[in-house]
């Protein structure tokens, strides 16, 4: 039996839902110069360079985006690294959904050993039944599911088209 995709949110609710966190973002580092934005390979750098053009579009902020190369099933099967120094700096991770928080675990402590400024986490979609204690800063939507439950936020290239609960 094939697993039935819901539509949760169109990249109109996308759209509005990124500004927003774009918005939340600028708030937060008002009192910022730079920042810096790291996101997870695949959907997640989309996630980035969309909030990275939103911020350039309503702050001052200098706003450099990073990518993080992670296997997602198995994180400690590939070194994870960040090809930029930290030290200091104001830090963003950016993932598409954080659905069992497994993820944005292993990707801050490549983040971590740099000594950044401050660490925050963004994600256009949180699950709420978490198996690592991550939670998120700034969100975009926040679903309610169940552990068999999984969010799929789908792009082309760069473009973020849709998010589905399946």
């Amino acid at each position: 039996m094939d697993k039935q995709r819901i539509l949760i949110l169109d990249k109109e609710s996308i759209d509005r839902k990124l500004q927003r966190m774009a918005y939340e973002l600028w708030e937060c580092n008002s009192n910022e110069t730079a920042i810096t934005l790291i996101g997870i390979d695949g959907s997640g750098l989309a996630v980035a360079k969309s909030l990275g053009t939103r911020l350039q579009a309503i702050s001052p902020l200098k706003v450099t985006v990073l990518s993080m190369k992670l296997n997602k099933r198995k994180p400690l099967s590939e070194e994870i690294k960040v090809d930029e120094d930290l030290s200091a700096r104001t830090v963003v991770l950016v993932d598409d959904v954080a659905n069992s928080g497994k993820t944005l675990l292993y990707a801050l402590k490549p983040v971590l050993d740099y000594e950044p400024k401050q660490v925050m986490i963004a994600v256009l979609v949180d699950r709420k039944h978490k198996s690592f204690p991550v939670s998120p800063d700034i969100v975009g939507h926040t679903v309610a599911t169940t552990m068999q439950e999984h969010i799929e936020v789908e792009t082309k290239g760069d473009e973020i088209i849709a998010a589905y609960l399946q």
